[in-house]
């Protein structure tokens, strides 16, 4: 079988393509001539490399037509919300036009791969209380840019199927961590500065946080892959699937855990203004029974060795 991945080298496509390897399938995965090596730098060799810009129809079209996949892993995006604030155009013309190039370029090539589109649960917003655990079919209220283009990537992979019957898979991924995360993301901020004040590279004991009352349920991205997988061995065309963890809790209550399995109880947090979104997500509780039931996936890593793994990847680089 072949794979393409897209963003193969970032956060969950380096782990997407580690697993893949492991199943002996072959894997592509395009890349930009200034996309970031780290994450794949040990797996590089067994990666067939294909230069790409989702914005540029031309470079996915022709990547589309050399690699001709049995499944596509779309997980290339502008993934940080924050940004999408401060970049909103950018932010919807990476998220939603790249994914019609990218589906135009396999209807045009009359190929018929099955497609994981990877959308969020940033789409459905700020939810209500009486709405948790969110199901499929909540409302979607994007509460942010990149919510609104994740959106408009999911709307995009169901027309597709349903225009053209092209074998799109959407998923909404709840919040997901682990080795690799970027600096940004809260978990890995924290861990990073953590690391940081213990190598004596942070000097202020104090770690720089946003909202810390959100409600996330978190997964480990090891886990969030063997979910992806599973989607495209198991699941059917044009559905939408919930997949997150189980492990429900406050950004403080996870800043907790952090700082018990770091051996630091005694730093404290400080809410740093800049760090406050203009609107916030703030409560995230997935309902993932449909895909419970249509794969038999579990999360399997325990949270507090996610944390433990993605700290101990910081104190490796600061």
């Amino acid at each position: 079988m072949r794979a393409l991945i897209t963003g193969v080298t970032g956060f969950v496509g380096s782990h997407m393509a580690e697993l893949l390897l492991k199943k002996n399938v072959e894997v592509y995965g395009s890349k930009r001539w200034r996309s970031p090596m780290d994450n794949v730098e040990h797996i590089k060799n067994d990666i067939n490399f294909v230069e790409c810009e989702l914005r540029d129809f031309s470079s996915v079209n022709r990547a589309i037509s050399e690699v001709k996949p049995d499944v596509i892993y779309h997980l290339a995006a502008q993934s940080y919300v924050p940004a999408s604030f401060r970049l909103p155009a950018d932010t919807l013309h990476v998220n939603i036009i790249g994914t019609a190039n990218l589906l135009e370029a396999i209807r045009l090539n009359k190929q018929n791969p099955l497609i994981h589109i990877c959308s969020s649960s940033e789409v459905y917003g700020q939810v209500r209380p009486d709405e948790v655990p969110i199901k499929e079919t909540n409302p979607l209220r994007p509460a942010s840019p990149y919510g609104i283009s994740k959106a408009g990537e999911d709307f995009l992979g169901q027309q597709y199927f349903i225009s053209y019957g092209m074998k799109t898979l959407i998923t909404r991924m709840f919040s997901h961590t682990g080795p690799r995360r970027g600096d940004v993301f809260v978990a890995s901020s924290f861990a990073k500065q953590i690391a940081e004040i213990e190598k004596g590279v942070k000097k202020e004991r104090t770690i720089r946080a946003g909202n810390l009352d959100s409600v996330r349920t978190f997964a480990d991205v090891r886990d969030a892959v063997r979910a992806y997988w599973l989607l495209t061995e198991k699941c059917k065309p044009g559905e939408v699937y919930n997949i997150g963890g189980t492990e429900t809790m406050t950004i403080r209550e996870m800043l907790d855990k952090l700082l018990k399995i770091s051996g630091h109880d005694d730093i404290a947090a400080k809410q740093d203004p800049a760090l406050i979104r203009p609107s916030d997500v703030t409560l995230q509780i997935p309902d993932n029974t449909k895909f419970f039931k249509a794969t038999g996936w579990k999360p399997e890593i325990p949270f507090e060795q996610t944390l433990k793994d993605l700290l101990n990847y910081w104190r490796e680089r600061v």
